[in-house]
């Protein structure tokens, strides 16, 4: 099974759990980091090496942020195919260099909402470009890593030396646009409780679901079966603790 070595990755992060084991981890694998903002001033703090991405695009972070990786030297770098040798003459051309890793969780609009925050934060906290690096990377699986999680961030370490599996990259691609789309899901549901009357219905409903447990057995003992939990902050039956008996089935 062939292996892919990383040698260039960007990482920026809203949730920093776990960023300097994995700087450290990089960069004693000889890993070159790009880097943005908070993320870069995290890892300067731990004496790591980091290329801030202004650096690469020669175009200095706008309007508070919102603009800083949205550039085709970073985009193009995540999006070429590298099997195919036009798009290497194009990256040549061009004086871009590829990624092959990308570390990117995004702004925390589901917390911020939660918080009971004002309406014009949690505008300020619907991430535009980290969703864009996340699914660019994701489309791009077989030349480029994408983690969207601190929890991936131990299989990838341990896998730095090796190099990384098409089997990873993969699982990493379902899980990244699995990320977008709940994102994406709460985001549009907020909009939509905004624009209707308390008293109406909304005109469009979405859920998305994760798996919290696995059953013990479905309908009937042959049959597999699992519960799931919405992402959103409301509760119901699947955020119940079970105090005690069996492990739950099915029935």
């Amino acid at each position: 099974m062939s292996r892919q070595k990383i040698t260039r990755a960007l990482v920026s992060v809203s949730n920093k759990q776990g960023l300097q084991e994995l700087a450290v981890a990089l960069h004693n694998a000889g890993v070159e980091i790009i880097s943005t903002g908070s993320t870069a001033e995290e890892i300067i703090k731990f004496k790591i090496p980091v290329t801030l991405v202004s650096n690469v695009t020669n175009f200095a972070e706008i309007l508070d942020g919102r603009v800083k990786t949205l550039h085709p030297a970073i985009h193009a770098g995540i999006l070429a195919d590298l099997r195919k040798d036009n798009h290497k003459n194009s990256l040549k051309d061009l004086n871009i260099k590829p990624f092959d890793l990308v570390v990117v969780n995004l702004y925390p609009f589901n917390e911020t909402v939660s918080s009971g925050a004002n309406f014009e934060d949690c505008i300020e906290q619907i991430d535009i470009g980290g969703p864009t690096l996340v699914r660019a990377a994701a489309k791009n699986f077989e030349n480029v890593s994408i983690i969207v999680s601190p929890e991936n961030y131990p299989d990838l370490i341990s896998s730095l030396t090796e190099g990384i599996t098409r089997d990873q990259k993969l699982k990493w691609a379902a899980q990244a646009f699995s990320h977008t789309a709940t994102y994406e899901n709460l985001i549009a549901r907020w909009f939509s409780k905004k624009t209707t009357p308390e008293q109406d219905s909304p005109d469009w409903v979405g859920a998305s679901f994760t798996r919290s447990q696995v059953l013990r057995y479905g309908e009937n003992p042959h049959q597999s079966a699992a519960l799931y939990k919405g992402i959103s902050s409301e509760k119901g039956i699947a955020q119940a603790k079970q105090l005690s008996g069996k492990e739950m089935s099915y029935n």
